[in-house]
């Protein structure tokens, strides 16, 4: 912003820094998903209708879209990310506490609707993280708080598949409250960078201005493709077709395992010089083509080991396409106004999240889960066109300028 100059905390602080919050990240990640792989089988079980389990679910990605708008503009008018953090990691503490104490469907319900309330705060732990690299780091940063996220996630799918049959649901809620606190006890050591001048608020209709970035839109969709079509296939209709080829509960359980650790390590490929430098325009296209290639050989495959092996490709898709995906889409965003754009960006690809399972499950009702996994294919590959004629037109301008 004119006229305000910013000074760093020296080298050591922020390195604290850096990694204090990724810990963070960790603990706030398996707390959200520790108890989601067996969610809906131990909703099942208690008797709640698959439409009330449809819309416990739902919950979630719908207070996410809902929430994480205002909540990226209350941010950048506040200037400050530490409360929307504290807030983030205690609702998701909070939220197994009435899981636990509530019966189940009105417990999962209410925990739902506060697990998206806490997700819809990850705005401000990416944004937070990226204020302590440079601009030129910036995929870097993506990178390595993305490999923190999916390391949590991992961390929760490991520990639920190993404990549920014997433990129950209540343990796994118990295990994300235990994961939680101390995220709420570390939280409160959080330094922000600080200004030397006062900062203005900015006016609400400047900055959601940043809506109108063509840029962020692109990017904002192709995120929207790829977390959508993973909710419809490796974190939902793709353990179904495990289960209709006999797969075990553990091979069940190796599906999730398997497609996180992927993800962390893409995550972390991503970050790395080698990956940066072949850039964006190599990587976005490539790995949709593959995420197109998984929608297409899912239904195919009549061994369940097979169908563990392949969910590689998934993880490929969200350790490095939703990274750079994400570093992308912040490019041409003005610092303060970065809060209200991965506002945005995040909001869109929550519909994501919420709709193309809903429609998926549609599609495998009146025709087939086959013709489901096949749409989704043919959506992937017209997202790969689509960022391959973005950047040959955004190169060419650039050469220009």
């Amino acid at each position: 912003m004119k006229g305000v100059k910013r000074f760093f905390m020296d080298k050591s602080k922020l390195n604290y820094q850096k990694n204090l919050l990724l810990i963070i990240v960790v603990l706030f990640w398996f707390a959200q998903y520790v108890y989601v792989p067996f969610q809906t089988p131990y909703l099942s079980t208690m008797q709640v209708s698959s439409s009330m389990i449809g819309i416990i679910i739902g919950i979630y990605g719908f207070s996410q879209m809902v929430l994480r708008m205002p909540i990226g503009i209350m941010a950048d008018k506040n200037g400050r990310h530490k409360l929307f953090i504290i807030l983030g990691v205690t609702a998701s503490a909070l939220a197994s506490v009435f899981r636990i104490i509530l019966e189940p469907q009105t417990g999962f319900l209410v925990g739902n609707i506060l697990s998206g309330f806490a997700s819809a705060m990850w705005i401000s732990f990416m944004v937070l993280y990226a204020s302590y690299f440079t601009c030129e780091n910036l995929q870097r940063a993506m990178g390595l708080i993305m490999a923190a996220n999916n390391i949590g996630v991992l961390g929760g799918f490991v520990l639920s598949t190993l404990s549920y049959n014997h433990l129950g649901m209540n343990f796994l809620c118990l295990l994300s409250i235990c994961s939680g606190v101390p995220a709420i006890l570390l939280s409160f050591g959080i330094k922000e960078q600080k200004t030397k001048t006062v900062k203005i608020v900015p006016k609400t209709s400047d900055l959601i201005k940043v809506y109108a970035d063509k840029r962020l839109i692109f990017f904002s969709i192709l995120a929207l493709v790829q977390q959508g079509i993973l909710m419809a296939t490796c974190m939902s209709f793709t353990t179904q077709i495990a289960h209709e080829i006999n797969a075990s509960a553990f091979q069940i359980g190796l599906l999730s395992i398997v497609y996180i650790i992927v993800a962390v390590l893409a995550s972390y490929f991503s970050a790395s010089n080698f990956a940066r430098r072949l850039g964006s325009s190599l990587w976005i296209p490539f790995i949709l083509f593959v995420l197109a290639i998984y929608c297409f050989a899912v239904p195919n495959i009549f061994s369940p080991n097979l169908l563990i092996a392949i969910q590689i490709l998934a993880g490929l898709s969200t350790g490095i396409v939703f990274s750079f995906c994400t570093s992308e889409a912040m490019k041409n965003v003005p610092i303060e106004k970065r809060s209200t754009a991965m506002g945005y960006y995040q909001a869109i690809y929550a519909v994501g999240m919420t709709i193309v399972p809903m429609i998926a499950g549609n599609i495998a009702e009146i025709y087939s889960l086959n013709i489901a996994f096949y749409l989704e294919g043919i959506i992937a590959v017209i997202a790969t066109v689509a960022s391959m004629i973005y950047f040959k037109y955004d190169n060419r301008k650039t050469i220009k300028g």
